[in-house]
C-alpha cells in the first residue's frame, strides 16, 4: 500500500521492514518504544505516540478478563474503565516533560536532554526511534549513543544522506530527499505505515 501511493519510497522498503521487526520484537518482550526529534520531528514523535498508545485504525477493546478485573477492583468505576480503555503499545516521546527538560538543560547540558531520558527509561527490551531530517542533530545522536549502554535497538528516520545516524543506528530509513520539508512529508506516511503494521500484529 505504501509503495503504491509513494513509489519513490521503494528504496526504503527493506529498512521499513527491519524497523517493524525491531519494534514488534520489543513490544513482545514488554519493552518501550522511545521516540525523539526536534522541531517538526518533535511533532512527529508526539504523533507516533498518539497512534500507538491508543487505537489507530483497528479497534482495541480490552479482553473480557481485564474488564472483569477492573470491575472486581472498582465497583464504582470499573465498568466505564473496562468499556472505554483501549489496548496500548507503550511509547514515550522524549520531547515532552517540560520541567525535566528545562531543569536538565539548566543544571547539566541541554544537548543531553534526550540522552538523559534514554538512560532513565532504557532497557535491553526497549527500542529507540530517532528522527532527524539531516541525521546529524546532536541531541538525537547522543540519545542513540546512550541507548547502546542498555543494548537497545535503534532506528533512524532521516533524509537521503542519513548523516551520522546512518552509521550509528541498527536500521536507518533514509527517504529520497535532501530538502527538509520534503523529508518531513515523506516521514509521515512511513511512520503511519509502521504504526498500521504493528497495530495489525498485536490487535488485528
Amino acid at each position: 500500500m505504501l509503495i503504491e501511493k509513494y513509489p519513490e519510497l521503494v528504496v526504503c522498503e527493506k529498512d521499513i521492514q527491519a524497523a517493524v521487526d525491531i519494534m514488534i520484537k520489543s513490544y513482545k518482550s514488554k519493552g518501550l518504544l522511545l521516540v525523539c526529534g526536534n522541531g517538526g520531528s518533535a511533532s512527529d514523535a508526539e504523533h507516533i505516540v498518539g497512534e500507538l498508545m491508543k487505537e489507530f485504525f483497528i479497534k482495541r477493546p480490552l479482553q473480557q478478563e481485564e474488564k472483569d478485573a477492573l470491575n472486581a477492583k472498582s465497583n464504582k468505576y470499573g465498568n466505564i474503565l473496562g468499556e472505554k480503555l483501549q489496548g496500548s503499545l507503550p511509547t514515550i516521546a522524549l520531547t515532552g516533560g517540560v520541567a525535566l527538560s528545562t531543569a536538565f538543560a539548566n543544571d547539566a547540558e541541554a544537548d543531553l536532554v534526550f540522552a538523559q531520558q534514554v538512560y532513565g527509561y532504557g532497557n535491553p527490551d526497549s527500542a529507540l526511534l530517532a528522527i532527524s531530517t539531516s541525521g546529524n542533530s546532536k541531541n538525537v545522536i547522543y540519545a542513540v549513543e546512550t541507548a547502546k549502554l542498555h543494548d537497545m535497538k535503534t532506528i533512524g528516520l532521516t533524509g537521503e544522506k542519513g548523516g551520522e545516524l546512518d552509521e550509528l543506528c541498527d536500521v536507518c530509513i533514509k527517504v529520497p530527499s535532501n530538502i527538509t520539508y520534503e523529508i518531513q512529508e515523506l516521514h509521515l506516511p512511513i511512520y503511519h505505515t509502521l504504526c498500521l503494521i504493528i497495530e495489525e500484529a498485536f490487535f488485528g
